[in-house]
């Protein structure tokens, strides 16, 4: 991707891609209809999420299953961010590290940093944190995503 490909393109870009997969994904339109996307340059997005009950437990914190996708959907994104590709990949291996939780009504911020993506495989960490003050604030979970991008 050539340096003059501007943040506002690499934003634009996501969404539309974003806008097309999403009706071919059930679970992305349960758990991820309301998200948006807030800001995208190379290698790099963010995401906000207001918490409903689709998102939370029977305890009523943040379900660790909507953390797993988030990172997942967020790898794909940050990956097709690094170069404005259209298709991110098949994940190889996900991990998430749970460190605390959110509740309904809560707002989250999902960001996702590709640090690598090369010919074969690219590799993503992402980070949903607590928005507080409308920032990033508590750390909820950190994640790795790996993808198998040769396609």
């Amino acid at each position: 991707m050539s340096d003059d490909i501007s943040d506002y393109e690499t934003l634009r870009h996501l969404e539309r891609l974003w806008e097309g997969n999403k009706p071919n994904s059930p679970i992305y339109q349960f758990l991820l209809s309301d998200i948006s996307l807030i800001s995208a340059s190379k290698g790099l997005v963010r995401a906000r999420l207001q918490l409903t009950n689709n998102h939370v437990n029977s305890k009523g914190g943040l379900h660790g299953t909507v953390s797993a996708c988030l990172i997942d959907w967020v790898g794909g994104l940050a990956i097709a961010s690094y170069d404005l590709r259209e298709k991110t990949g098949i994940s190889t291996d996900i991990h998430v590290s749970y460190i605390s939780s959110a509740k309904y009504g809560d707002w989250i911020e999902v960001e996702g940093k590709a640090s690598k993506v090369g010919g074969t495989l690219a590799f993503v960490t992402a980070t949903i944190s607590k928005v507080v003050d409308d920032k990033p604030g508590p750390i909820i979970a950190t994640g790795s995503h790996t993808k198998f991008v040769k396609m």
